[in-house]
């Protein structure tokens, strides 16, 4: 919720710009009916106290009118709260491939940690939809069940890595296991993105029978292939202490299999070779998959002319008991 302070009539306060030239007219009038006589001592002290006397009313009479200007623009304090409505949500499953060749260098610093770090900027930018995380390789799993819970998501995201899941990549498994979590979900659009750099080589479901139950459930697929053309440096045996020996290896991407199912699902394929380029294709989805939201903004008004009003009404009494009274003698 927001607080402002404004006027409802901010033109009456323009009239304010005409009380300096109200008070010059005052003294213009009272300078030229000055008259200066010798007067005893007495009279004297009359006239002076009738002109303070008479500077003093002309002050409050002054006052009371500011005040009256103020009150009539309406001063008020403004609450502003907004409401935002989701009209169409968006229920999104990241099929994110793991195999070995996901730590080939083609993409700085590896295919792996690149796409973490463009798959945690989408994710952000989709505040309004639920998003889920499904990892595979020889075979696949469900890292993250779809949640509105963006922290889970991305931590989630974060703890991904090599290792957890036989080697291999199985692309009908990891399609198989996203439709899975997305065919009772009752948003009115959902979406896979599915992501791999190599050529369906493990799992017991074909890509094709995954993508058939995809169609059935009305999920629509992106799909994208990962790696640069030609060669890339990538993982080709291990060193006697466990690590990877690096070493050039040809590119290989299923593309004609990645073009069917995103085709057949109403989706779309995509080639990344470089990072700006996976940035890219994360961003055109992102404009792809708009999430429609409504937002209604309420105003609340307190009205605070009262006291002005209040306040010229006191003065114009003051003026007045006191013309009247202490000042009567003298004016």
């Amino acid at each position: 919720m927001n607080l402002q302070d404004s006027f409802a009539n901010p033109e009456f306060l323009w009239l304010l710009t005409l009380l300096p030239l109200l008070a010059g007219w005052y003294l213009l009038k009272n300078k030229k009916a000055k008259v200066t006589l010798k007067m005893p001592t007495t009279i004297g002290f009359t006239g002076h106290f009738y002109t303070r006397a008479n500077h003093f009313l002309f002050v409050l009479r002054t006052l009371a009118l500011a005040a009256l200007i103020v009150g009539l623009a309406r001063p008020q304090n403004t609450s502003e709260t907004t409401k935002t409505e989701t009209t169409k949500g968006i229920d999104i499953v990241m099929a994110i491939d793991v195999s070995s060749s996901m730590l080939a260098k083609d993409l700085s610093p590896n295919r792996l940690v690149a796409l973490k770090e463009v798959a945690t900027d989408f994710i952000n930018d989709r505040p309004n939809d639920r998003i889920g995380l499904v990892v595979y390789a020889g075979e696949s799993y469900t890292k993250t069940p779809i949640t509105s819970d963006k922290r889970l998501v991305l931590q989630a995201l974060k703890e991904i890595q090599y290792g957890a899941l036989t080697d291999g990549t199985a692309i009908g498994m990891g399609l198989a296991t996203s439709v899975n979590r997305l065919k009772d979900s009752e948003a009115l659009s959902k979406v896979i993105i599915l992501l791999t750099d190599g050529v369906n080589n493990s799992g017991f479901i074909e890509p094709a029978t995954a993508a058939e139950l995809a169609v059935e459930y009305q999920i629509k697929t992106y799909t994208i292939g990962l790696g640069t053309n030609g060669n890339a440096l990538s993982p080709v045996a291990y060193n006697p202490d466990g690590s990877f020996r690096y070493g050039l290896a040809e590119v290989q991407i299923d593309e004609a299999l990645l073009k069917e199912v995103s085709a057949a699902t109403g989706g779309k394929y995509f080639r990344a070779t470089d990072n700006q380029k996976l940035a890219q294709i994360y961003e055109e989805i992102n404009s792809l998959e708009k999430t429609e939201v409504e937002t209604f903004k309420f105003y609340a008004y307190e009205e605070k002319f009262r006291p002005w009003a209040l306040a010229a009404l006191g003065l114009l009494m003051l003026e007045w008991l006191l013309k009247n009274t202490l000042f009567k003698s003298f004016i």
